[in-house]
Order: C-alpha cells, then sequence, then structure tokens
C-alpha cells in the first residue's frame, strides 16, 4: 500500500492499466459511521457537532456503542433517540448479551422499537475491566442468540460483527467464521468489521467467509488515525496488526497535528481505494466522535453533501 495522495494522474493512470480500476470514483460509495455516547455535556455537544457536520454525506447509517458489560446502556438509548430525531438519520443501537437477562435485553429492544429505532448492531459485548466472558443462565449467550432474540421481537435490521484477524477471544480462525456463520444463519442483515490496516488480511477473511457459505454484506471497519499511540492500544486489545509501515509514518509527528492528519487522511483513502479495486462499495467508520477526517477521506472518496447539492439545484 502507498501513501501518495495525488489521485488525479495515479487514477487516470490506473484507468488506462485495468479498466475496472476506471470505476473507482464513478458511483459513490455506502458509507456508515460510528459514535460513542459522550461522558460529559461538553462532550455531547461535541458528538452533536459532529452528526450535524456528517449528516450532509447520507450515510446508510450511523450507529451508538455500548460500554463495557452494557454500562453506558442508558447513555446510549438517548443518544440514539436524539441523533434520529433531531438529524433524521436512520440510528443503530448498539446491544450487548453481557451483564443483562434475556427479559431485560427483550426490554430494551422493544423501548428501541418505540422509539422509532429500527436499527441494531448486536453484539455479544465485553465484560468490565476485562473479566472473564461468562455467560448468564438467564441471559442471551453468544450474539447468534441475540439476533434470533430480536428477530422474534420486531423486524430490526440487524449488524453484527466480525474478525477479519481473529477474534481475541476465539481459538481459531475456523471457530470464529464458524460464529460468523450462526450469527447469519439467525438472521443478521450485514457483518461490520473490526478495523484493520493489512488489507491482505481482509480479503482473505471476506473470501474465506463466501467459502463457508456465509452470504453476508461484510462491511470493512476503516479507523481513522487521530492519535497513533491510542490507535496501537485500540490495536492490541483487539488483536489488529499495526504494520511496520504504518508505525514509520507517524513516527516525529506527535508535535505537528497538521501533517499528522494529512497522513492519516492518506492512509484511510489509500486504504479505501485498494478496497474498491477489489469490489468493496461499503464503508463503516470509526469516528471516535470526531468529523474531521472521516469528512475529509469522503470527500477523497467522491461523497459530496448532499443537502449542499440540492440547494444549489
Amino acid at each position: 500500500m502507498t501513501t501518495n495522495i495525488s489521485h488525479a494522474n495515479a487514477s487516470a493512470e490506473a484507468g488506462r492499466r485495468d479498466p475496472a480500476a476506471a470505476e473507482i470514483g464513478r458511483h459513490d460509495p455506502i458509507v456508515s459511521f460510528e459514535f460513542f455516547p459522550p461522558k460529559s455535556e461538553a462532550a455531547e455537544a461535541t458528538l452533536m457537532e459532529t452528526v450535524t457536520r456528517l449528516a450532509p454525506l447520507a450515510p446508510d447509517f450511523v450507529s451508538v456503542t455500548y460500554g463495557a458489560g452494557g454500562s453506558t446502556r442508558d447513555r446510549t438509548f438517548g443518544i440514539v433517540t436524539r441523533i434520529q430525531d433531531g438529524s433524521g438519520l436512520p440510528t443503530a443501537s448498539h446491544l450487548t448479551c453481557v451483564g443483562a437477562s434475556r427479559e431485560e435485553i427483550d426490554g430494551v429492544a422493544r423501548a428501541l422499537w418505540a422509539a422509532g429505532i429500527r436499527r441494531i448492531v448486536a453484539l455479544r459485548g465485553d465484560p468490565p475491566g476485562g473479566a472473564p466472558y461468562q455467560v448468564r443462565p438467564d441471559g442471551y449467550a453468544y450474539a447468534a442468540d441475540l439476533v434470533a432474540g430480536l428477530r422474534r421481537i420486531a423486524d430490526f435490521d440487524i449488524s453484527v460483527a466480525a474478525y477479519p484477524e481473529v477474534h481475541p477471544a476465539a481459538p481459531s480462525a475456523d471457530f470464529d467464521l464458524d460464529n460468523l456463520k450462526r450469527k447469519a444463519d439467525a438472521g443478521a442483515d450485514r457483518a461490520l468489521t473490526q478495523f484493520f490496516f493489512d488489507t491482505e488480511a481482509f480479503l482473505r477473511f471476506r473470501d474465506h467467509a463466501a467459502a463457508a457459505g456465509i452470504g453476508l454484506p461484510i462491511v470493512p471497519g476503516i479507523l481513522p488515525i487521530t492519535n497513533f499511540a491510542r490507535t496501537k492500544e485500540f490495536a492490541t486489545a483487539c488483536g489488529a496488526a499495526v504494520p511496520d509501515w504504518l508505525e514509520m509514518l507517524f513516527e516525529g509527528l506527535d508535535e505537528t497535528p497538521d501533517t499528522r492528519q494529512l497522513v492519516a487522511a492518506s492512509v484511510a483513502v489509500e486504504q479505501c481505494r485498494l478496497l474498491q479495486t477489489h469490489g468493496v462499495e461499503e464503508f463503516h467508520f470509526y469516528t471516535l466522535n470526531r468529523a474531521e477526517l472521516t469528512l475529509a477521506i469522503c470527500r477523497f472518496l467522491g461523497i459530496r453533501p448532499r443537502r449542499a447539492e440540492a440547494c444549489a439545484a
């Protein structure tokens, strides 16, 4: 993967060499954005400003995460409804199995449906404090069970998680893939992947999923790098490899935020464009509640604010 952002000449040359590459940019990719529930009024104001700035890009949906152990359940519910009611964007709530009974989880799902929320990201979830995961006898054991339960409650659009570089708790890649198939068979609509920087790992995973009979759309998760040290911590926690070339790119940029932003945008754009050459048409961005980088990346990918275009017309 390169990091050259001189795309005009590169795209023209690629089109001469490869007709498939010439198709990139002719059709806007489909995007979705992930947020997390803020912990303060100031952080909530920042998030709502981010939503306002990203909304004109007309994402397919946006999602709001849960904290470990379902610790932000009430805040997540409040933010999900506020975003959807305030912006009109289809908004998904994360929902996890951890720390709650089936009755409690079903109650949350019914409340979401009653509030007009039609999308859920169904996850097993992580216990707080890094504790080992334990199945509650009266709870949903795993995400596949949660998906099946949600299907009995209402006609939700359900996303689930996928792990191109294997879930850290999975004993093997085959086990992890079998788990994804169970979620698909239970009624999931799509899989959103953990972020990754090794694009080949994603492509291999997609091929293996297809060979295993998994027909779900597998949407790559893209993490724009706002802070490289923090990104490495995230990657270690979720089992995502950080290539040496990426570390070299960000070396020495801690005190030069403008340059760091340019490099981060370039890395994400090149990753998305490479994925596009392999037929990927959808991207799920982990925004970290910040708009600037995601806006820049979408701009490079040809996505324009639709409301602005409508006004201009």
